[in-house]
């Protein structure tokens, strides 16, 4: 029997599982059968080779435009280049001495090319690509290539080097003809309500479907599959929620939170107010409260968490604030300090008659500063405690936690949060209040924070000033970047400051180069190969603060005052090279992403991100928010090589096209893989999304969120559905329930 668990070695020989394993992490026929199609292509329509990305591995489906052979300038041997084209745009196939392939790649032919897309001059081409013709007279065509493309719909999966699509295709057709099938998991009255196919009927039809309606029905069910298994994970959360009661914190009139409102000297937003009011409420009761509060950079989520704090203090217990990054925690810290005035001063002279005290904690506190932060903490003395993952070791203890708030949630690990939240005792668990600048689109709402009420601050506090972004596209504009250093010198002779964002710190950060490597380049534009059967094109390591701060110095940004941020300094360095910067002694400020969230400094005026590529959109829409603070307009100039016409440049252009966080955060989830969402970088398993787009299929995660909702609802454990029991485990992975588990 050839079962869902059976190994691939077992069905398909050593070498080919080992390949399948080593290449695609897949081990198991079930594993196989899980590796859906990306696309499908069909007989005669070719692939847009406009939107293929640098350093992809691909498969296209093309004609051959033209062939030609010359021979190499600086050793022996020939380059044959041919063309292909989809009609529209063209891509070169380069081989190393292998003049046959002339005769092979006649003008007119079609097939399928893959391998990984490298670039030389601005054009994209493909080194030693491994190819599949449709049309000749050959015998290897009459066998079977002609039997594997027969289908009207031909399956392209997400490949690798030596891995071609179409070999994973017949590997599929092999498993296919001997898979006994499965057990289906979910009801057959589950099933029958939503007009799903059986699991068996939809595995065999993802991969080999008669037309497009079998596509669609197949998918349909294993979105299912997908949706209904995240839905169970949450349901069971909600449903257990109540057992650890939260300490009850309902609001003063005459206590901290109404002398802070009193002394506000600005008025809060409509959003501010609001959303002040919902967790107002959720902390009166003794129901844990789970809120994610989303905003824009500079919406005033701070106010709102200090707010919810102080409500807390006033009840008698202490809160906590949880930071990404030292520099973040000590800002907060700052900005907490200054927002409360004398009322955040407790134990020092000048102090209000009502106060409370903000205590930091991080890390790297010398030993005597962070043996008082520990007493602050654990004595009460401090009602409110700022700091990084060091508050959630185990020798840090609050007296009373009552609430804890965790600033950009996803720049933590699960367990770090989770543990943080368990100081609250073992009779109650605190109060959780998860803010975030990075918007988040209803489905995502919906399936990954799907025990959390969420609220959304979208409009902006007034005063901010508007900011402008542009791309500068040195690949094809070189020059550009020259006047955007030009346009750095004439900011700061404005008596503005600039921030200069690079993807990596530099130095031990650099790898060595493996063996076997990148090999120089020749006249001809590509790499020449040992032997005839390698090479390739590496992407250049990204840019580094510490070389960007060198080259700097030494040409365009010469005579101004530069300093470096990254988080490799120690947090003293750190915080002396922040307080330099935001007190105007530096002009220029290099640094990595530990710029990205908090650091508030209203002269700078100007971000220069290299090598932009590199990020997310969330991410760069973050970081831009850091300019434009003041009173001065601000300015992003967004750096890559990406080339016109690939989504790289696309994404760029999107960022650049709007300052809508909202709007932003639905392409960036359109573009991402769907498990990032869901925390696949996190813990370092693949995605249990594969099929569902939590974009596109909210009707799928709304009904299977109801469904699961009923079902545990009367079975918590799931003991009476263990096809529903084992589907959470095969779908949504120990690792991935645990992240749903604790976010």
């Amino acid at each position: 029997m050839t079962t869902s668990e059976t190994g691939l070695d077992r069905v398909l020989g050593a070498k080919t599982g080992q390949a399948l394993e080593s290449s695609l992490g897949l081990s198991t026929v079930g594993d196989l059968l899980r590796h859906y199609p990306r696309r499908y292509a069909e007989r005669g329509e070719l692939t847009a080779i406009a939107g293929l990305e640098l350093d992809e591995h691909v498969t296209v489906l093309a004609k051959v435009e033209r062939v030609s052979k010359r021979t190499m300038k600086s050793r022996r041997g020939t380059i044959v280049e041919a063309r292909i084209t989809d009609g529209h745009r063209s891509l070169t196939c380069t081989f190393f001495n292998q003049a046959w392939r002339e005769r092979e790649l006649l003008p007119g032919r079609q097939g399928m090319f893959a391998g990984k897309v490298t670039a030389y001059r601005g054009s994209f081409q493909l080194a030693h690509p491994e190819y599949q013709l449709f049309d000749g007279e050959d015998a290897e065509q009459a066998g079977s290539v002609a039997e594997e493309f027969a289908a009207a719909l031909i399956p392209v999966y997400p490949s690798a080097q030596g891995l071609p699509s179409w070999s994973i295709s017949r590997c599929v057709r092999q498993v296919l003809d001997t898979w006994d099938g499965a057990d289906d998991p979910l009801p057959e009255v589950l099933r029958t309500e939503h007009r799903l196919l059986g699991l068996e009927t939809a595995l065999r039809k993802i991969h080999r479907p008669q037309d497009q309606s079998e596509v669609a029905a197949a998918q349909n069910r294993l979105k299912w599959d997908e949706a209904l298994a995240v839905q169970l994970v949450l349901a069971r959360l909600r449903e257990t929620a109540h057992e650890h009661p939260a300490p009850s914190c309902p609001r003063r009139e005459d206590g901290l939170l109404a002398e802070f409102d009193r002394r506000l000297p600005f008025q809060l937003t409509a959003g501010q107010t609001e959303i002040g009011t919902e967790i107002a409420a959720d902390l009166a009761t003794e129901q844990p409260m789970n809120r994610l509060v989303q905003g824009e950079v500079g919406s005033g989520k701070t106010v709102v968490a200090l707010r919810g704090m102080l409500q807390v203090v006033d009840a008698g217990r202490q809160a906590a604030m949880l930071a990404p990054t030292e520099v973040l925690a000590s800002q907060h810290a700052r900005s907490l300090a200054e927002l409360l005035g004398e009322l955040g001063a407790a134990g020092q002279l000048g102090a209000a008659e009502q106060s409370t005290k903000i205590t930091l904690l991080t890390g790297s506190l010398p030993a005597a500063a962070r043996k008082k932060a520990l007493l602050e903490a654990a004595s009460g003395e401090a009602g409110i405690v700022v700091g990084t993952h060091a508050l959630i070791q185990d020798r840090v203890s609050f007296a009373d936690l009552g609430l804890v708030v965790v600033d950009e949630q996803h720049r933590f690990g699960v367990e770090q949060r989770d543990a943080l939240r368990a100081r609250g005792g073992a009779e109650s668990a605190p109060h959780v209040l998860v803010m975030t600048a990075t918007p988040i689109p209803r489905t995502v709402a919906m399936t990954v924070y799907g025990d959390l009420e969420t609220s959304a601050l979208r409009e902006l506090p007034s005063g901010r000033s508007p900011i402008s972004t542009s791309v500068v596209p040195v690949a094809e504009k070189p020059t550009w970047l020259d006047r955007a250093w030009e346009r750095v010198r004439e900011e700061v002779a404005a008596g503005h400051q600039v921030y200069v964002v690079c993807p990596r710190i530099g130095d031990d950060e650099q790898n060595p180069p493996k063996k076997g490597g990148k090999k120089p380049r020749t006249d001809d534009g590509v790499e020449e190969p040992e032997d005839a059967g390698a090479g390739s094109d590496e992407r250049r390591p990204p840019l580094a603060v510490l070389d960007v701060a060198e080259r700097l110095r030494q040409g365009p940004l010469a005579q101004l005052r530069i300093g470096v941020l990254h988080g490799r300094l120690a947090a003293d360095d750190k915080d002396a090279v922040m307080r330099g910067f935001a007190d105007g002694k530096l002009d220029v400020l290099v640094a990595t992403t530990v710029v990205e969230v908090g650091v508030n400094v209203p002269n700078a005026t100007v971000m220069v991100i290299m090598d932009a590529d590199r990020f997310g959109v969330s991410q760069l829409h973050q970081l831009r928010g850091r300019v434009g603070r003041g009173s001065a307009p601000g300015l992003c100039l967004l750096v890559s090589e990406a080339m016109g016409g690939t989504s790289t440049r696309e994404r760029l252009d999107a960022v650049a096209s709007t300052t809508d966080g909202f709007e932003l955060a639905r392409l960036d989830l359109e573009l991402r893989r769907e498990g990032d969402v869901l925390g696949a970088a996190q813990s370092g398993r693949r995605s249990g999304l594969k099929m569902l787009s939590l974009l596109r299929d909210e009707d799928v995660i709304a009904e299977a969120r109801d469904e699961a909702q009923r079902y545990v609802a009367d079975d918590p454990q799931l003991r009476q559905h263990p096809g529903l029991a084992r589907m959470v485990e095969e779908v949504v992975d120990e690792d991935r329930a645990g992240y749903l588990e604790k976010s």
